[in-house]
């Protein structure tokens, strides 16, 4: 990891850039996606088939798309009773933190007039989920029990199969979040077919899931047709250390953050400089022993950072300018440092909090903002699967009330219509 020494030299306009991060899209993989959707909207089931046939080397008839209830429980079989215990521990954990964020309609009534807002669920939601071997059933989770603590009806979830791989732990997590049909199809045809629907599955109003590049860039085009999560970038991880840290601990939760591939970001910021020696010590230690260990080299030479800061306000200020994924504040204080946080998809506070919590069993959210849209979005929540209308009712008292200044902001803005609209029923 490339240390970085903050001083004058460095001030924060310059140092920012090398936090790399990219947020454009090969003209190739675009051009491919757009063939591919369009074939979708246009041939349906037809296209699904024959992309999933070239991209996953899966033979499928429309009939065999969908998943069986035999499959799902030859699932349970095919993995051991810890593993169904671990990922129903998650999901009891998942789903208690989110119905803690549910919301209700609302009304309140004054001068003859109500006022309010209706709270609906979506009524179909599409996750997709990445199969074969990188298989994560914790996505699963994540992705469905939000909707189905918001009141979601149907659930659709679409996975693909690379040569006929179906992972069990992907079904058996499926069935504990209460997902109601899964598909075994990816790629950028399965965001078409869940955007525009085909004869076999139905359209929903919203996709939402990781993806790799073809993906993330068909839920960029189809937006707008239905709602999408986010645009999720390579995951990031920023940890705030001070001499109290543990080097072993920051240690592996640089290295856990870089195992997730080549473009994952790691960064410590600290004003430590013997620290940053432990932990770099650390790091030489841990990665032999570690199987993804070419992955987190190259993740680490491309985008590991160290830097050396005068003390911890300019750390937090440099971790808000990053605005990262995820946060973690391995201080003595981090409650004292906390209120100082502006831009963060998640904060893991203390030394015993590390980010593979948040991951799998915490409760909150690992569908977090990424490559710096955290200064303005959120983690994937009940909120992003209910839709709120507002209500109105006027009585003729009511109306009477607030006739006149209608009529003249209308007026300004010249369209007698709506004046007249509200004249002839108080004439």
């Amino acid at each position: 990891m490339k240390l970085i020494r903050m001083n004058r030299k460095n001030p924060a306009r310059n140092w920012l850039s090398a936090v790399r991060r990219s947020d454009s899209t090969p003209p190739g993989v675009e051009k491919t996606v757009r063939v591919v959707l369009d074939a979708v909207r246009r041939e349906g089931d037809a296209a699904v088939l024959r992309y999933t046939r070239r991209f996953d080397q899966v033979r499928l008839t429309a009939g065999r798309l969908r998943v069986r209830p035999e499959q799902i429980k030859e699932a349970y079989a095919q993995v051991t009773p810890s593993a169904v215990d671990a990922l129903r521990f998650a999901a009891d954990r998942i789903r208690s933190f989110h119905e803690r964020q549910t919301v209700k309609s609302w009304s309140y009534e004054k001068d003859r007039i109500t006022l309010g807002q209706l709270v609906r669920p979506l009524e179909r939601v599409g996750i997709y989920v990445p199969g074969g071997k990188a298989a994560y059933p914790s996505s699963v989770l994540m992705n469905a029990l939000p909707a189905k603590v918001a009141g979601v009806s149907e659930i659709v979830m679409c996975t693909p199969t690379p040569r006929g791989e179906l992972n069990p732990h992907i079904l058996v997590a499926a069935d504990l979040a209460g997902v109601n049909e899964i598909y075994t199809i990816g790629g950028a045809q399965a965001v078409g077919a869940m955007a525009y629907g085909t004869q076999t599955i139905g359209r929903v109003d919203k996709i939402v899931g990781p993806g790799n590049i073809y993906v993330a860039t068909a839920k960029r085009i189809v937006f707008g047709r239905v709602d999408i999560d986010m645009i999720a970038g390579p995951s990031e991880i920023v940890v705030i250390a001070d001499d109290t840290a543990e080097p072993r601990f920051v240690a592996a939760d640089l290295l856990s953050q870089a195992e997730h591939d080549e473009l994952a970001i790691s960064i410590l910021i600290t004003p430590s400089e013997p620290l940053i020696q432990k932990v770099r010590t650390q790091m030489k230690e841990q990665i032999g022993r570690l199987p993804r260990k070419k992955i987190i080299a190259e993740s680490l030479r491309r985008s590991g950072k160290i830097f050396l800061v005068r003390d911890l306000d300019q750390a937090v200020a440099m971790a808000n300018a990053v605005a990262p994924e995820h946060l973690e504040l391995a201080v003595d204080r981090p409650d004292q440092l906390l209120p100082m946080v502006k831009n963060a998809g998640a904060v893991f506070l203390g030394h015993y909090t590390t980010e593979s919590l948040g991951d799998y069993v915490a409760g909150p959210n690992h569908v977090l903002p990424t490559g710096g849209t955290a200064r303005f979005s959120s983690p994937l929540s009940v909120d992003d699967f209910i839709k709120k209308t507002s209500l109105l009712s006027f009585s003729r008292e009511g109306l009477s009330r607030v006739k006149d200044a209608v009529t003249r902001i209308a007026e300004m803005e010249g369209l007698q219509a709506h004046a007249h609209a509200v004249e002839v029923r108080t004439q």
